[in-house]
Order: structure tokens, then C-alpha cells, then sequence
């Protein structure tokens, strides 16, 4: 039976199921303690349900007696972003940014809330970004994010705006709608995003929507690097071949010219 409050469909074991492979995706290894702990189930419970989680191939034990995640979990993930074919049409051009400017490339997605990894060619540079593929990212202060927000219809602007969580990621990043309005007025004006450090100090990208068959900027695509080598004049150069770039991909996926 579903506790007060909760769905008359939720299944409460399911949910506790999906709440430790979470929770092992961040802390890494658990013993069947800290998993009570988290869970608030007893050791037997908890017990349970690693054991289970490990016959169906998604955790397994150590010679320590904890318990981490399996590469079938990954497996998963891979399968899901497999399922995106603008990861194969973009890849090309991704390399050919990345051959240009030997900074890190990525393609990220909008899934309405938060911005999606989807893709990345990492610098050959020893100093650089390093996102994991299906990483999640806040659209409010990041380049890829902001290139998304300024395309979006108003509506659906104001209402990702209403509901975020202005968490100050460093001391540049943009943490009012004020603000970020007042930003995104100029990303609409030259038709390029940059977040300065906003994310991380040190850290310093440009990004340009992509636009899918419908008109809407669902991906966009980013150069990042660290500020010593994305200097205003570097910034300027890259924005001058994504443009047209991201121009060229948006009509190759069916975009409606504008």
C-alpha cells in the first residue's frame, strides 16, 4: 500500500530500489549500514535489497563487504544516449571545432529542467573541462544553458525562471531573473551565450543553440576551456565559426529557416 500522500500507483519498494543506485552513483561504495541509514529500513531491509539489486547484475560486493555499482548501470545510460541521433550528425562538426581551437566541445540537451551531456570531445590540453556524457548541468549558469533560455518562448521562459533553485555555483554566476533577463537580452542580440565563470571560477565557455525541426533550441553546442586560454579575443574567434556551424547543423535536422 502507497504511504499518505504518496501516488496510488507508487511502488515504495521500487522507489527504495532506485533510491540506492542513486545514492552509490554519488558516494561510490556503501556498506549495508549506510544504506540503512539512507534509506531508513533496517540492515535486514537493506540487506534485501543490495542482494537483489547484485542477482540482477546492477551492484556488486567487494572483498571489503561493500557494495558499488556494476558497468550494466552504465549500460543503461549508454543505450539511452544512443537513442539520440543528433549525437551522430553533430559528431563531425564536433571534431572539427575541436581540431580548430583544441578546447573542449560539448553537446548538450534540454530536457526542459536542466541541461543533459549528450556529447564531448575532451582538449588535448592537459588543463582542461571534464564533464561525463549524461551529466546534468543548470541551464541558469552555464553557456549551453543560456544559449537554450534566450530562444525559449516566453512562457516557458518565465516558468523555468519561476521555478529555480539560485544556487550561487561561484561568486560570478548570475543568481537573480533580473539579472539573467538582462543577459539574455544580449545573448538574443549576437546570438551566442557565454558563461564567464559562473559555473566554476577558472572556467570559461561560449555556446550556440541548435534548433530542431520544430524551431525549438532542444541542443546546443559549447567550447570551454579554462580563462587563461579563453581570452575575449579567442571567445570572439570560436563564436565566428559556431554560428554559422550551429546554423548549418539546425538546418541539416529539418529546423524552419528564420
Amino acid at each position: 500500500m502507497p504511504s499518505k500522500g504518496e501516488k496510488y500507483y507508487f511502488v515504495s519498494s521500487l522507489a527504495k530500489g532506485l533510491r540506492i543506485l542513486e545514492q552509490l552513483a554519488s558516494k561510490g561504495e556503501m556498506s549495508v549500514s549506510q544504506v540503512a541509514g539512507h534509506l531508513g529500513t533496517s540492515r535486514a531491509a537493506s540487506h534485501r535489497f543490495l542482494s537483489t539489486l547484485r542477482d540482477l547484475g546492477y551492484v556488486e560486493k567487494t572483498e571489503d563487504g561493500v557494495f558499488r555499482l556494476t558497468f550494466k548501470v552504465l549500460e543503461l545510460g549508454m543505450k539511452k544516449l544512443d537513442g539520440f541521433e543528433i549525437r551522430r550528425i553533430v559528431h563531425p562538426f564536433m571534431q572539427e571545432i575541436a581540431r580548430a581551437f583544441s578546447e573542449t566541445v560539448n553537446l548538450g540537451h534540454w530536457d526542459g529542467t536542466a541541461i543533459v551531456h549528450l556529447d564531448k570531445i575532451n582538449s588535448t590540453e592537459i588543463l582542461r573541462m571534464d564533464v561525463g556524457m549524461g551529466a546534468m548541468a543548470p541551464a541558469y549558469c552555464t553557456g549551453l544553458g543560456k544559449a537554450v533560455l534566450a530562444f525559449l518562448p516566453d512562457r516557458e521562459l518565465e516558468a523555468y525562471l519561476a521555478s529555480v533553485d539560485w544556487v550561487a555555483m561561484s561568486p560570478r554566476t548570475i543568481t537573480t531573473p533580473e539579472n539573467l533577463k538582462s543577459d539574455i537580452v544580449q545573448i538574443r542580440r549576437r546570438g551566442y551565450a557565454i558563461d564567464d565563470e559562473e559555473l566554476s571560477l577558472g572556467l570559461r565557455c561560449v555556446a550556440v543553440p541548435v534548433f530542431d525541426h520544430t524551431g525549438r533550441p532542444t541542443y546546443a553546442l559549447s567550447v570551454s576551456g579554462p580563462t587563461l586560454r579563453m581570452t575575449e579575443e579567442k571567445i570572439n574567434t570560436i563564436q565566428k565559426t559556431l554560428l554559422p556551424m550551429c546554423r548549418q547543423i539546425s538546418r541539416q535536422i529539418g529546423a524552419p529557416e528564420k
